[in-house]
């Protein structure tokens, strides 16, 4: 195993994030000289990050060891911190949730090849989820990896597609997780990004997606309005594409949100769904996902970045339409997942969006 650059907090500002996710460790990835060429201050993975699929300790290792193996990815572990959720792949089952038993196994699994320190949380309690701050004050960022498997309730299905469950007692996070969560956002930041493996802004395709849990979607929303600026990350979909969600004056949800998905750093090509959010168009071949950060113009250049290092995509947001631009009169600790004034479906203007046809 090669040595990993420790991730610790630090005074110096970051201002290259890099991030990807579903890398099959059995098949070339060429993408790692890329993501090095790009220089980034950090390195995000968000998920199916090795495709296990079990739940064998050993075949478990042995996927991560193929991962570890790749000597583009030796390269950069040596040079950049490395952060991690998992998604299902990694997790140990398909679609996977609360009833997989091999759970626990991933986590140590899992634990032991990211070389979480003995005595981080990760090592004794359950589920994943984690927080990590970087830079000064007035440049601090915040990165708040989510574990959207560990406690997940089953799915809905109907035929062949995941439909949106009308249970309002299931859930994506679990109780400890979402406790978490507001007080994690309680610290100050002058960014966040927040990384979930599976989608929280689309709702149009028919697989997973925090929309196949409304009531859980609606909270984490309502809930980040109130956190100042913020950028969401994913993956999941094999193909990349970067949404955006518009304040909307008649509830309280007062800024702009941005989710970019980068999702196949290997493994990107599947059929394009529809997505109401999306910024441009999807991208369909292998890539990255980079944000930039300009602590001086307070703004962040979102990108989507292919295997050969051209940029497919990209998106300048500023800050101060991240920030609330209305008043929030409700506090987070305030919110309840069956509160009745929670934040409503938002939808683009159909003129800003440019959404690619099909269903998967």
């Amino acid at each position: 195993m090669v040595a990993a650059m420790p991730v610790h907090a630090g005074n110096e500002a970051i201002q290259r994030i890099a991030f990807g996710s579903c890398a099959q460790q059995n098949k070339p990835q060429p993408i790692w000289w890329a993501i090095d060429e790009s220089r980034p201050d950090l390195f995000i993975f968000s998920g199916d990050n090795v495709y296990a699929d079990t739940d064998d300790e050993i075949r478990m290792r042995a996927s991560y060891r193929a991962l570890a193996s790749k000597p583009g990815f030796r390269a950069l572990r040596r040079r950049v911190p490395l952060l991690a959720t998992w998604d299902d792949h990694d997790f140990g089952k398909n679609d996977g949730g609360e009833g997989f038993n091999g759970k626990a196994m991933a986590q140590r699994v899992f634990t032991d090849f990211f070389e979480v320190p003995k005595d981080d949380p990760r090592r004794r309690r359950p589920g994943i989820y984690s927080a990590h701050r970087f830079g000064p004050p007035g440049r601090t960022v915040q990165v708040v990896l989510l574990d959207t498997r560990y406690f997940r309730s089953p799915l809905k299905k109907r035929w062949t597609r995941y439909v949106a469950h009308d249970d309002a007692s299931t859930t994506l996070l679990g109780p400890a997780q979402w406790q978490w969560l507001i007080d994690t956002l309680r610290e100050p930041a002058d960014l966040r990004i927040l990384v979930s493996s599976i989608q929280v802004l689309s709702t149009d395709h028919h697989r997973e997606k925090w929309a196949n849990f409304p009531h859980e979607r609606r909270r984490l929303l309502r809930l980040l309005s109130g956190t100042g600026p913020v950028i969401l990350i994913s993956g999941d979909r094999h193909f990349g594409e970067i949404q955006r969600l518009r304040p909307d004056p008649d509830s309280d949800f007062g800024h702009t949100v941005y989710e970019v998905t980068a999702s196949g750093l290997n493994t990107a090509g599947k059929r394009v769904t529809t997505n109401g959010y999306r910024l441009g168009s999807a991208v369909q071949i292998d890539h990255f996902g980079l944000i930039e950060i300009d602590w001086a113009k307070q703004q962040a250049t979102l990108s989507l970045v292919d295997w050969t290092g051209v940029t497919q995509m990209s998106h300048r947001a500023s800050f101060h339409t991240l920030d609330p631009i209305w008043s929030r009169p409700v506090l987070a600790a305030q919110i309840s997942p069956g509160a009745s004034d929670v934040v409503s479906e938002f939808k683009l203007a159909a003129a800003s969006v440019s959404a690619s046809p099909g269903q998967k």
